[in-house]
């Protein structure tokens, strides 16, 4: 099995000896599930990053699609979503195994992402992925397997012992803004949704009758103006590029606060907050400069009034 030297790089940095196993098991790892659900593999699709996926012919001859990961806590709350959302706002689950780290899902056609609208509609664009927020978003069961902000929010903790006590490359006050931010909006948090998590342009889908709908979830719970700093920042590189970010992002938080109804301010600081976590999720000792541009968003979005 040929698999791209950026993808087995991604999956051995990201998952240490339990990435190597799952590539070593890849090739049997798809034959397993192609015979437990009847599936006819194609070749994967191009763009491999944290898991390999691939489209599926089943039994019946219909479409769809097979993603194999690395058994993960991150996975289980992704299959407990997709259970959660029933199709509705997002690609539809038909079978999992969250032991085996398998999922086989729905394919969607025509299945252009919502990224090529950004260039041309950036408006649009906006307006469709506030869409599929208001599809998703639906009251939090009291008992699930999914993530929840806190805990997303409780790995900040492990930035400061990493750098001796000190912040590092990152600045010390954008990590103090964070940290203040995490703890001041957890305790005053409205009633919480089952949320995407990682609701960004290339996991919204193009579907038939001109519906959008979201792939990939997280499965986060929370309060809704959790869910907004991924549009925020994406296309990746995009945003920092345009001749006034400032100008873009206050533009995004008017256009979904106004379509949804949504706490503008609230949007505003956990986008803050977040950028700072996912600039720390990303950094690595021997690349310093990864996660650069969160930090850069949060600094801007700081000084946004």
């Amino acid at each position: 099995m040929h698999l791209p030297t950026t993808f087995v790089t991604t999956i051995r940095t990201t998952f240490g000896d339990a990435g190597d196993a799952f590539l070593r098991d890849l090739p049997h790892l798809l034959d397993v599930y192609a015979q437990r659900w009847e599936l006819t593999p194609g070749a994967a699709f191009p763009n491999l990053s944290y898991n390999y996926v691939t489209p599926v012919l089943r039994r019946d001859g219909s479409e769809a699609v097979l993603k194999l990961g690395v058994p993960r806590r991150d996975g289980r709350s992704e299959m407990a979503a997709l259970a959660f959302y029933a199709g509705v706002g997002c690609v539809a689950l038909l079978e999992a195994d969250p032991d085996g780290g398998a999922l086989l899902l729905e394919r969607v056609r025509p299945g252009a992402t919502l990224r090529e609208l950004v260039y041309t509609d950036d408006v649009q664009a906006t307006a469709a992925l506030a869409g599929v927020m208001d599809a998703l978003w639906r009251p939090a069961p009291t008992k699930h397997e999914m993530l929840t902000i806190d805990v997303w929010a409780a790995e900040l903790a492990a930035l400061r012992p990493h750098f001796d006590g000190g912040t590092g490359p990152f600045p010390a006050h954008l990590v103090d803004i964070a940290e203040r931010l995490f703890a001041e909006l957890l305790a005053s948090s409205a009633a919480p949704v089952v949320l995407h998590g990682d609701l960004h342009h290339d996991n919204v889908l193009a579907a038939q009758g001109g519906r959008w709908l979201a792939i990939d979830p997280m499965g986060v719970v929370g309060e809704r103006e959790f869910e907004v700093y991924a549009l925020l920042r994406d296309p990746l590189g995009w945003p920092l590029a345009q001749p006034d970010p400032a100008r873009l992002f206050r533009r995004r938080l008017d256009q979904v606060a106004d379509r949804l109804g949504l706490d503008r301010e609230r949007m505003r600081l956990w986008s803050v907050a977040q950028c700072v976590l996912s600039a720390w999720w990303d950094y690595n000792d021997s690349d310093p400069t990864a996660g650069q541009d969160d930090l850069r968003i949060a600094d801007i979005l700081w000084n946004l009034r």
